[in-house]
């Protein structure tokens, strides 16, 4: 029965390896490949994506979580530089990494513009995960087991401080009439940049539009994004989440 339990184990941890390592080729030939056009395309990093480990970052809280994963507000150690970590979740995941996930990284990899988000790069954890307090997680089942030992992917992005639905439900918060007109603009001005590169959100709501202090309002979570072609015949999904699209 102890072999029985190990085998499984290796093949969770083998599956997941082999998973990340695909999403990290696509992005280096997506890079690769890719054609610098100015003010459209981001292919200038700073880091070679996957390379760096999570350790290289301190987790300050969380501050968000859904049905892709936590999110944490994060300081880089040797920087100091204020970032936000997605932290992949896989814990249901038996084909590997979720599409949804290799969607938004192999989109955000080719938009490059001031209202949209940016994904700086891709970090690992090896493994054992562990909790807020470094202590590594408990054991329940054997699923729970395996992606114990098999680490996490998380996505970097540049941090901004609120997001449109949260903002909006804080006691006493009106937005006057050059605020909205100023927010409208920008959420426009995104959304052209992405059907101009043929790029569909799909998932455009309050707690997907992120605002800074200073006023900035950025698309994010591109999980449900589509690319699209000029080829009308092409069959699109139907399955999206957001109410208003269904």
């Amino acid at each position: 029965m102890l072999v029985v339990v190990l085998v499984e184990v290796v093949a969770v941890v083998l599956v997941e390896v082999v998973a990340v390592v695909l999403v990290l080729v696509v992005v280096v030939v997506e890079e690769v490949g890719t054609m610098s056009i100015a003010g459209q395309l981001n292919v200038n990093e700073s880091h070679s994506w996957g390379s760096r480990s999570v350790d290289c970052f301190e987790k300050l809280e969380q501050i968000g979580e859904g049905t892709y994963g936590q999110v944490y507000m994060a300081k880089e150690i040797k920087t100091g530089e204020i970032d936000a970590l997605k932290k992949i979740r896989m814990d249901n995941e038996r084909e590997g990494f979720p599409i949804t996930a290799i969607r938004e990284i192999k989109i955000l990899k080719k938009l490059h513009h001031e209202n949209v988000i940016k994904l700086k790069e891709i970090v690992t954890s090896p493994g054992p995960e562990k909790d807020e307090q470094g202590r590594p997680g408990k054991v329940f089942t054997l699923m729970s087991y395996g992606n114990k030992y098999k680490g996490g992917v998380y996505m970097v992005f540049e941090y901004m401080d609120h997001d449109l639905t949260g903002l909006a439900d804080c006691p006493g918060m009106r937005f006057t009439v050059p605020q909205i007109k100023c927010y409208m603009r920008q959420l426009l001005t995104g959304l052209h940049y992405c059907h101009v590169n043929q790029v569909l959100h799909r998932d455009i709501k309050g707690s997907n539009l992120l605002m800074d202090n200073e006023g900035n309002l950025k698309l994010a979570d591109f999980g449900l994004a589509w690319s699209f072609s000029n080829d009308h015949n092409a069959n699109l999904t139907n399955r999206v989440i957001t109410l208003w699209y269904k």
